[in-house]
């Protein structure tokens, strides 16, 4: 069965998106099976993968009201055993459209209930906001990532989420773990940048990544080629500080005893 990780955070521009793509290729280099799930309606990890969006192809709109199976949506993607769950910017019109649907926050979950045990690990970017999109994100996952820009309201920001995160604990009775917090966009010549880290870590300790990402143009080029970073220059400082972060995810799972091969 998969370990579904939702990467979360309600504040735009944390490079949640980038992390989506970057990790999830990166743990298919690791000859894992994956499957990233674009639940953002901007339908960035859909494009920086180099699928085409298009009125005609189904998307996960289609998978959240029923009019298709995740199974059939689903398509490869150029990384080798990683598969994507593709969106459009129809996905908006979920917000209004499941508000008098019952479960309507296990919508996602019992959807990829049909082909989780494909996969070992299914990767989820939600979208910049604390709505139902995220929601069905946040309860179809066993954990959450969360990235945070090292500027001065990164603190701020993480509590909104973490009482989400608690809230969502305790009125579905969900075991949500948190997979880690990311540190991205790392520029250690500032002095903010250096203090707000050091706060975050002071503040949660471990469940802080050892893993930070920089700031890098090649990191930052690579979805206007439709590409990871590992295929767009795998020798970039970006490319290897993904890899790295795909190793302390697979070393969490392996100390928890959880971590299953691939069937598919």
């Amino acid at each position: 069965m998969a370990k579904t990780i939702a990467i979360a955070n309600q504040k735009g521009g944390v490079g949640k998106t980038t992390t989506a793509i970057n990790l999830a290729a990166s743990l298919a280099a690791s000859e894992f099976k994956v499957l990233l799930v674009d639940a953002d309606p901007q339908g960035n990890s859909t494009t920086g993968l180099g699928i085409a969006k298009s009125p005609e192809t189904p998307s996960l709109y289609h998978v959240f009201t029923r009019e298709k199976k995740a199974s059939e949506v689903i398509v490869p993607t150029i990384c080798e055993g990683l598969d994507l769950l593709p969106a459009d910017r129809s996905l908006v019109g979920i917000n209004i459209e499941l508000v008098n649907i019952e479960n309507r926050e296990a919508v996602l979950k019992n959807a990829l209930a049909e082909v989780a045990s494909k996969y070992s690990y299914v990767i989820v970017d939600c979208p910049p906001a604390l709505d139902l999109l995220t929601l069905n994100g946040l309860v179809a996952a066993n954990s959450v990532l969360i990235p945070i820009q090292c500027e001065f309201f990164a603190l701020e920001g993480i509590s909104q989420l973490m009482d989400t995160i608690e809230r969502i604990k305790e009125a579905f009775q969900h075991d949500l773990k948190t997979e880690g917090i990311l540190l991205t966009m790392f520029d250690d010549r500032t002095n903010l940048t250096r203090q707000v880290a050091q706060d975050l870590k002071d503040f949660f300790q471990d469940e802080v990544f050892k893993t930070v990402i920089p700031r890098n143009v090649r990191l930052a080029e690579a979805p206007s080629h439709g590409k990871p970073v590992l295929l767009y220059d795998i020798k970039s400082k970006g490319a290897e500080c993904y890899l790295q972060l795909a190793k302390e995810v697979i070393a969490n799972e392996q100390r928890s005893g959880q971590l299953s091969q691939s069937v598919g």
